[in-house]
């Protein structure tokens, strides 16, 4: 349910230092992406019952103008959690970036989140838009569901605040620091909003290697845990944990 966990880290850097290497790329630029997580945590909760998880896309830019398009993968075990079927999510995305001024930055686009086949009634698929605003490392974004949430009923306008830095400490070596707030909207299936409503947080280390980029993170969250917990092995989803990953951009 979201990009790589690294690409925040390894994108938000310095953004003096970005402005100049955007000046050496060229107008249309294709890159590919692969990883191998520990866990895939989205907002704090697994998508993989606490297992590890394959993950890859592509991306497009238009550099001159900002606007860019993309598609990720990753496989996943919740939809069958929830009576579904399916063992893979399909993000597809696009939108524009710049700037507002020399410090601060803007990202604004729409995200649908797509599960093949996922039987579950209301259907899982769900489309988000979002904005961030950035100024150095720090950042802050918020997105707003257009649609029912991941199959919660009645939970379209269901809303996530996301702020953060990252931050470079030394030698290549990314801080990674994040809390977020998803709001979850409607009373679903008789499970009050309050009860699905969290807050998670993350701290973590990234670093370019060359040859693969690898990253270590805490994470945790607030969540009910009667609510976020898989049906299948009854252990809490939003536990907190160490996240391992391995990750290269081609």
């Amino acid at each position: 349910m979201k990009k790589l966990i690294l690409a925040a880290a390894i994108t938000a850097s310095v953004s003096g230092n970005m402005a100049r290497a955007e000046d050496s790329k060229p107008d249309n630029e294709v890159s590919f992406n692969a990883a191998v997580v520990s866990d895939y945590r989205y907002r704090g909760i697994s998508q993989t019952r606490l297992q590890a998880a394959l993950q890859g896309g592509a991306d497009y830019v238009h550099n001159p103008s900002g606007f860019y398009a993309g598609t990720w993968l990753s496989t996943i075990k919740w939809v069958k959690d929830g009576g579904g079927s399916g063992d893979v999510e399909v993000d597809i995305y696009g939108g524009k970036r710049g700037e507002l001024s020399k410090d601060i930055a803007y990202d604004l686009g729409v995200l649908t989140y797509v599960y093949p086949s996922n039987g579950l009634r209301p259907n899982a698929n769900t489309t988000e838009v979002y904005g961030q605003l950035s100024y150095g490392p720090a950042y802050i974004k918020y997105s707003h569901a257009l649609t029912n949430l991941f199959g919660f009923v009645d939970s379209k306008n269901s809303g996530y605040l996301d702020i953060g830095a990252n931050i470079d400490i030394s030698n290549g070596y990314i801080l990674n620091l994040h809390a977020g707030h998803q709001k979850v909207a409607g009373d679903n299936a008789g499970i009050s909003n309050d009860r699905l409503s969290y807050t998670d947080w993350k701290l973590g280390v990234t670093k370019d290697f060359g040859i693969f980029t690898g990253a270590f993170a805490v994470v945790g969250t607030d969540a009910d845990k009667s609510a976020y917990a898989s049906p299948v092995n009854c252990k809490f989803m939003g536990k907190n944990a160490v996240l391992l990953s391995i990750s290269k951009t081609f």
